[in-house]
């Protein structure tokens, strides 16, 4: 895994009138009642402090090879060695690279070309930003030509890690298969999955909260927004967070299955949503 590799005016009756006072009365308690936070936008409940973020002493090797190498060669020479695509963009926007993982048969890596260094760097919430899960949703074409075959898109993930969950200050988005058991049992649990936020449901041994996202070939809302917005994560919780965008097929249409979980150091669980994904891809195709 390359974040641990990648070094919401009748007179009435008197008891009439004594009826209508209390209905009145409670009438204006009701209104005088605050408003209880909508559904979609779920608060997520109290959990243990954080540590201080880690130093990732080697967390400049994918910057450098995407600033260093990748985009250079491709405004050079058209090719951007050594990544499989760069895309260069404009104005705020400064595109993305895709780079063939060191870790794992099919495993691609989606990353932007300016400098984020990952889920808590506050220019992924910023007007305008640049949504780095809809290109990588494209990418999983580079995953079928890697397994020679043409995966569903149940088998499909795209994972960002926690900052305790990785080791490189690049925002990298993982792209590969999910694990068959993952998969099945998102599977049986799909019909509970709505457009707001679920209560967590267990995956892998840890608890995710779960979106339903209608889509096909884009991913229409922004996932760190999603997360931001839709649980109320704070700027400075952010960091401990990770994301997981499944494909999935819905009764009615084609979709997406977001999933969000935080870290807890303390218990062991740094927040790493790529161990939801299947590096070997087993079972599915042959490696080419």
């Amino acid at each position: 895994m390359v974040d641990r590799r990648w070094g919401k005016m009748m007179t009435r009756p008197r008891s009439f009138v004594a009826i209508l006072g209390i209905v009145g009365a409670l009438s204006l308690a009701g209104c005088a009642a605050p408003m209880s936070a909508p559904r979609s936008a779920m608060v997520a409940p109290p959990a243990p402090a954080l540590p201080p973020p880690p130093v990732h002493p080697n967390g400049q090797v994918l910057w450098g090879i995407v600033n260093g190498k990748c985009v250079p060669d491709q405004q050079a020479n058209g090719k951007p060695d050594p990544c499989a695509e760069v895309a260069i963009g404009s104005g705020v926007d400064k595109g993305y690279a895709v780079l063939k993982d060191r870790v794992g048969a099919s495993q691609y890596l989606v990353m932007p070309t300016r400098l984020i260094t990952g889920i808590e760097d506050p220019q992924l919430r910023a007007p305008g930003a640049t949504n780095y899960f809809d290109p990588a949703w494209r990418v999983r074409r580079l995953v079928d030509q890697r397994l020679g075959t043409t995966l569903t898109r149940d088998d499909v993930g795209i994972a960002v890690n926690s900052i305790y969950g990785r080791s490189q200050d690049l925002l990298h988005l993982h792209v590969d298969c999910l694990r068959v058991d993952v998969r099945d049992d998102l599977h049986r649990q799909l019909a509970a999955i709505g457009r707001r936020w679920s209560a967590p449901m267990t995956l892998a041994g840890h608890g995710y909260y779960a979106l339903r996202i209608d889509g096909d070939d884009s991913v229409p809302t922004d996932p760190f927004d999603a997360l931001a917005k839709g649980l109320n994560v704070p700027s400075a919780e952010m960091g401990a967070w990770t994301l997981v965008l499944a494909g999935a097929t819905f009764t009615d249409g084609p979709g997406f299955v977001l999933l969000a979980a935080r870290a807890d150091p303390a218990d062991g669980y740094d927040g790493s949503g790529e161990d939801l994904q299947d590096h070997q891809c087993a079972g599915h195709g042959t490696v080419r």
